[in-house]
């Protein structure tokens, strides 16, 4: 599959979606730069936006399996991954899989859970496995996690450890519809003997990991690779900034410019693919020192500020 071929997909995959899903397109566009950047997104919104719609959507469209887990604080790292239970018929113990097992898993309030089962579903994350009473156990490829945490209801939550917010490509937040979408929303209630768009597979298993070879083919100049690193050592500097963007985090930012590269069909990064995934891609790694956060300070600003001060290379395109 070449970048044209990827790209023509994307954009079938965002039309059926967004044909039925109210909601902002990049938002869509930032779930797709998980899929193909090879990652996970953790999406941070209010309840009632549609996030768990959106997520099965994607899965409907992308022809893969879904699952959902509702984390809560009693949640055993057991009822995610899976355990074993012993047959009565074979006299013998054999394995149950959690719902861990699919290729798109929404991990649904995701700091609600207590921290060890947060560690089970770290590793998941991160090797595409599970370990299961000593025994580890491969994950469906492809695997993708979206996850969702509330930042209204603080009661009963537990932060999410770094290592883990770390391992999300992107952070982005749905947000609410605009006033035509929430007529719409409001339309559709009203009529209920009309069935509402649905969405339909539009790619395969076999496809989508086709599709996510791509970025590897796309071109990244030498200049771009030092604005990239540049940004991450900005953030290391600010004064705001307790903690800066990581090496890891400088990687995802490399490979998110790529994946959205592919999305609209380039075959080569441009300053403003970085530009355009920064935000998502490194807000959530930054840890503001205690000052930065009682003034308010936002995370996303101190990105934006950094965007501003770096200076842009020019890149020369092919004639």
């Amino acid at each position: 599959m070449d970048v044209t071929e990827a790209s023509d997909e994307c954009a079938a995959v965002l039309e059926t979606i967004d044909d039925a899903v109210i909601c902002d397109r990049s938002f869509l566009e930032d779930l797709l730069v998980g899929v193909v950047g090879r990652s996970h997104v953790l999406v941070e919104d209010v309840p009632g936006t549609g996030k768990t719609l959106t997520a099965r959507s994607v899965a409907t469209a992308l022809g893969l399996s879904f699952s959902r887990i509702q984390f809560t604080p009693d949640l055993l790292p057991a009822d995610v991954t899976g355990t074993h239970v012993f047959n009565e018929r074979e006299r013998a113990f054999e394995f149950s899989a959690g719902p861990i097992f699919a290729n798109i898993v929404l991990a649904d309030e995701i700091n609600r859970a207590p921290p060890k089962t947060q560690a089970a579903l770290l590793e998941a994350m991160e090797e595409g496995q599970v370990t299961v009473d000593g025994e580890t156990r491969a994950l469906p490829d492809p695997f993708f996690v979206i996850a969702t945490q509330n930042p209204v209801e603080q009661e009963g939550t537990f932060p999410l450890p770094e290592a883990q917010v770390d391992r999300f490509l992107v952070k982005t937040s749905m947000g609410y519809p605009d006033a035509a979408g929430e007529v719409e929303l409001l339309r559709r209630r009203a009529d209920r003997e009309t069935p509402s768009p649905t969405v339909e597979p539009v790619l395969d298993p076999e496809r989508v990991d086709r599709l996510r070879q791509v970025p590897e083919t796309v071109r990244v100049d030498e200049d771009l690779l030092e604005y990239v690193a540049t940004l991450a050592r900005e953030t290391r500097t600010d004064g705001r900034v307790d903690v800066g963007v990581s090496p890891r985090g400088t990687q995802r930012l490399f490979e998110a410019a790529r994946a959205y590269a592919v999305i609209v069909g380039r075959e080569y990064v441009t300053p403003d693919d970085i530009k355009r995934v920064a935000r998502p891609v490194l807000a959530h790694r930054l840890v503001l020192t205690p000052d930065a956060t009682v003034n308010g300070v936002e995370k996303s600003r101190v990105i934006d500020d950094v965007l501003e001060s770096v200076p842009v290379p020019t890149i020369e395109l092919d004639a």
